[in-house]
């Protein structure tokens, strides 16, 4: 069963962002390999501190089972942590991308 507290949220930030992306702003910021680029150094930093954080032998972070899927990779990190922080990342360039640039029609 999915996670209450925790995994339907997550999964539901990521289709949020996602329709976000391809029914409104259409920035077209998912296509560009500077993107994938900028996501791979987020996760290059998150894996080894999420790992840290959130180890089963000595975990500084406790998640309640019940709200979460069990899955976890790699090192006992929850995969709810990579789909929040795809969201958050996504969200924040395409915001930025879409504040970069004019809206269409209006002219500067």
């Amino acid at each position: 069963m999915i996670g209450l507290g925790y995994t339907l949220p997550a999964l539901l930030s990521v289709c949020a962002v996602l329709a976000w992306e391809f029914a409104y702003l259409r920035t077209g910021l998912l296509t560009k390999p500077g993107y994938w680029i900028s996501v791979a150094i987020v996760l290059g930093f998150q894996v080894p501190v999420d790992g840290w954080l959130t180890k089963l032998d000595a975990p500084i972070v406790l998640y309640s089972p019940e709200h979460v899927s069990g899955l976890r990779f790699p090192w006992d990190i929850p995969v709810e942590d990579f789909l929040y922080c795809f969201s958050l990342i996504t969200a924040v360039l395409l915001l930025w991308e879409r504040l970069r640039r004019p809206a269409d029609g209006v002219v500067s």
